[in-house]
């Protein structure tokens, strides 16, 4: 458990002493400095106040390790963005409407991929990007697009346009599902998921392509994942394309229709 140095560094972050959040937390001095030099152990109330004053979960503030994270992600934390809970924490997403409050897809092109991974949760950022939409898709659920680079998704080549449907939950993640994925180091990736959140709180990264090795990625490092949905783009696939890798576009195609005949039936119902 790290709940006591945890409090101690964002006490310290914020520039507080020990007397100015004991009275903000309406508890004794003692009690706090007890807590933060691990001879005393909180209750559940006492948990509350502290999520609440810092803004983190309390799973976040017993289990994570604040001073080995990056003074990027620190600040992340600090506002407001706690992705360290694994599996079910609400995720907050920056999203826009149209002018009859219907969710729009929002565009994310090429060279808007690094500014992305920049503003992904900043309203204006958000704002400023093109936005389209597809009657087919269940306006239930949020989506987004965007553009990937390389041939590490062959056949899906490089430059289409990948839609995908915003996870709120990573324990719903299924082995097999393809995904674009947000880190704050690596920016956004395209690639097949296999997940050990539960087990391990990461995730292995698999291309289609087979030359491009699988690598796994902590769930720490990951801000949001889409679940894909389709795919748009003006080249057909070309090249040699391995019986694996033809059975698993056909399947997702199968699957694409199924989804958009399902739609078609919902909305002329």
């Amino acid at each position: 458990m790290y709940f006591n140095s945890n409090i101690r560094l964002m006490r310290k972050r914020r520039g507080r002493t020990q007397d100015e959040v004991a009275f903000a937390l309406n508890m004794k001095r003692p009690t706090l400095s007890g807590y933060e030099n691990g001879v005393a152990q909180p209750g559940v109330q006492q948990l509350i106040a502290y999520s609440e004053y810092f803004g983190i979960s309390i799973d976040t503030l017993i289990k994570v390790d604040l001073s080995k994270l990056r003074e990027s992600e620190l600040r992340q934390l600090e506002s407001g963005f706690d992705v360290f809970v694994k599996g079910s924490k609400l995720r907050i997403l920056t999203t826009t409407v149209d002018s009859a409050n219907n969710e729009n897809i929002e565009l994310v092109t090429e060279k808007a991929k690094a500014g992305y991974t920049r503003g992904f949760a900043d309203p204006e950022f958000v704002r400023n990007l093109p936005v389209f939409q597809l009657p087919f898709l269940s306006p239930e659920r949020k989506y987004r697009t965007f553009q990937i680079s390389g041939d590490s998704m062959l056949p899906i080549p490089d430059g289409a346009w990948i839609t995908g449907e915003f996870v709120q939950d990573w324990s719903t993640l299924k082995n097999g599902e393809a995904c674009i994925v947000l880190t704050l180091d690596e920016g956004i990736v395209f690639k097949i998921i296999e997940t050990r959140i539960r087990e391990e709180g990461k995730i292995n990264l698999i291309s289609l392509n087979f030359i491009y090795k699988p690598y796994e990625l902590a769930v720490i490092e990951i801000r949001e994942i889409w679940r894909f949905i389709h795919y748009i783009s003006d080249e057909l696939p070309s090249g040699e394309i391995s019986p694996a890798n033809l059975a698993s576009t056909l399947n997702q195609l199968k699957q694409d229709v199924a989804l958009i005949r399902n739609q078609l039936i919902k909305h002329d119902n």
